[in-house]
């Protein structure tokens, strides 16, 4: 098993993808919502990709054009040329993730999902774990990584075994994975993988917690984290089972101070 979560991951609620705020201007995964989140005293969830030239991307999306104005694959462009891409309604440009970890400096908690390279949840090439494992040199604030293909967190434990890993895991719905292969949904559901890849934490679809498989891992001692919660009702409701949450739309509640 990897190293447990350090306290903070599960006392300080979780901003997923930073705090985020289009209508503010902060986007998804950009520094705007990374300085939010840091000014509030949460933790922050983000999202990596990889560019062209092996520099991993903090970036949601495999495609460029949701979150941009800019087309196509992200994958398909160098860091320098993401860098130079600006979010859509906002004046920011898609960050590194070691323009990200100067950002943070250890100022609170960082959870890093690694996303998935393939398409289809298979056997990852590893240069995205590489990539990560770069940036993280040197960095001595709180993070873990996680991902919901299970190759890639087999390749973190290989390069950087000392840092908290886990899973991010899903009730896999087919229609909703397309083009994962249903045989692989079928596979994963049961998150037969945990143990295999040392994980000490899973990050679990919200309205899939009562799962036996999730109660198997609490039981465990594995920690339970939970994705994505929109309002004070759902994170009261995933707190029964989940000891904390990745959050967004709304302002999760801090700890009291000294708590």
């Amino acid at each position: 098993m990897s190293s447990p979560l350090p306290a903070s991951f599960l006392r300080l609620p979780i901003a997923h993808r930073a705090l985020h705020d289009r209508a503010q201007g902060r986007i998804e995964n950009s520094p705007a919502a990374i300085r939010a989140a840091l000014a509030a005293g949460y933790a922050i969830e983000i999202d990596l990709q990889l560019s062209s030239d092996g520099v991993a991307m903090v970036f949601h999306d495999d495609d460029l054009d949701r979150l941009t104005h800019a087309t196509g694959r992200v994958n398909r462009k160098t860091a320098a040329e993401l860098g130079q891409i600006a979010l859509r309604d906002s004046t920011d440009t898609i960050p590194t993730l070691t323009e990200v970890l100067a950002l943070v400096a250890g100022r609170v908690p960082l959870l890093i999902e690694l996303k998935d390279q393939t398409l289809d949840l298979s056997a990852s090439d590893g240069r995205l774990e590489a990539a990560t494992a770069r940036a993280l040199a040197g960095y001595d604030g709180p993070v873990a990584l996680m991902s919901f293909n299970p190759t890639m967190i087999a390749g973190i434990a290989r390069l950087m075994p000392s840092v908290p890993r886990g899973l991010t895991t899903s009730s896999y719905d087919p229609e909703e994975w397309h083009p994962v292969p249903p045989a692989t949904c079928d596979r994963l559901r049961d998150i037969p993988d945990y143990d295999a890849v040392g994980a000490s934490f899973i990050s679990h679809q919200a309205d899939d917690l009562t799962r036996p498989r999730v109660a198997e891992l609490k039981a465990a001692g594995a920690d339970v984290l939970c994705w994505t919660i929109r309002s004070p009702v759902a994170e009261a409701r995933a707190r029964r089972i989940a000891v904390n949450v990745t959050f967004e739309g709304y302002l999760s509640p801090l700890p009291a101070s000294g708590a």
